[in-house]
């Protein structure tokens, strides 16, 4: 999740082992706990752009590495407190921050290597969006108060609510599932592989994405009172003999596109105007298949250079318009009983 959300969410759970007069310095180990696994970002290649894809969301955010990663925090920071504090508290409140972060990524579609080293499975639980204000401000809130009045229990408020919210998270996802089935059925589609991710910000705008036969369906899911769907695009799954049928399978850009698909969980689309193979998962709309990110793919390129990675997240007016028209209902269709 974004830096603020790991930062006050390792914050809540460390302030829950303070007392009045070390709360503020327990808040800041927990608030630097919770964001230390992401000094992953830090590991990248000038010659391999995509070597960042495989290392963040690695081996600092499993949970094998939760004792260690908050050690090397808690060594750090004693250093700063060791005059007030005894190192067991600064460590047991490193490992509660620290503990947070690989496990609150897990939520998200993104993909989190919570197994590694024994698996290099991207687990994603898709029960909340990679950035939501509902859910990081109540818990900025109770985090403050519980610093400026010096009691803990608005740390517990923030647990709770923290709790709630994902587990409410884990109920819309289920109720996503159940409608994007039905409209997989009402296509007279077998939905042969089903994902799920909330849209931007909130957990009522689900995109939806199913495979049957050969094409990836794409269509956004609105579960409020009751459920509706706004109908989406479809693009061919990626495939070297249809979308590439020249390149060179041993060369390194086909050697990129594999590292890609294990990235995105196989879920590869083609843009044939840009060259580009795509992540189908992710896009500003919900139901539109225009890419976040990708590899463009040239195959004049000599056998051992890498793919050119490719990034865009403009989103304008028009676009803003239709995700709020999107989201209030008014794209969308009832499902029929």
């Amino acid at each position: 999740m974004d830096p603020l959300s790991q930062g006050t969410v390792g914050t809540a759970f460390a302030q829950s082992t303070a007392n009045k007069s070390n709360i503020f310095k327990i808040s800041a180990v927990g608030f630097i706990a919770g964001l230390a696994p992401d000094l992953d970002i830090l590991i990248q290649s000038s010659t391999d752009p995509i070597l960042f894809l495989e290392y963040h969301r690695q081996f600092t955010h499993s949970l094998f590495f939760i004792p260690f990663g908050s050690l090397i925090v808690a060594l750090l920071i004693f250093q700063l407190v060791k005059n007030s504090m005894r190192f067991r508290t600064v460590y047991f409140a490193s490992l509660l921050g620290y503990a947070t972060h690989g496990l609150l990524d897990a939520c998200t579609s993104y993909g989190t290597q919570l197994f590694w080293p024994f698996s290099n499975e991207r687990v994603t639980w898709n029960n909340i969006s990679i950035v939501d204000p509902i859910f990081t401000i109540p818990v900025v809130i109770l985090v403050a108060l519980a610093i400026t009045k010096k009691k803990r229990i608005f740390s517990f408020f923030a647990i709770g609510w923290i709790a709630f919210y994902l587990s409410l998270g884990f109920v819309q996802y289920e109720r996503a599932l159940s409608a994007a089935m039905q409209l997989a059925d009402s296509r007279g589609h077998n939905a042969e592989r089903l994902t799920l991710k909330p849209s931007f910000g909130n957990l009522i705008l689900w995109k939806s994405i199913y495979q049957h036969e050969e094409t990836f369906y794409v269509d956004a899911i609105r579960t409020a009172q009751s459920l509706t769907w706004c109908s989406g695009e479809s693009i061919r799954i990626f495939d070297y003999q249809y979308h590439l049928p020249d390149l060179d399978k041993d060369s390194q850009q086909a050697k990129d596109i594999e590292r890609f698909r294990w990235f995105s969980q196989d879920y590869l689309g083609y843009e044939e105007e840009n060259k580009l193979v795509t992540d189908i998962r992710y896009s500003m709309i919900p139901n539109q298949i225009k890419p976040m990110w990708g590899l463009v793919i040239d195959d004049q390129r000599g056998k051992n250079e890498h793919a050119i990675w490719w990034t865009s997240r403009s989103l304008d007016k028009s676009q803003r318009d239709l995700f709020t028209d999107m989201l209030s209902g008014k794209q969308c269709k009832v499902f029929k009983s």
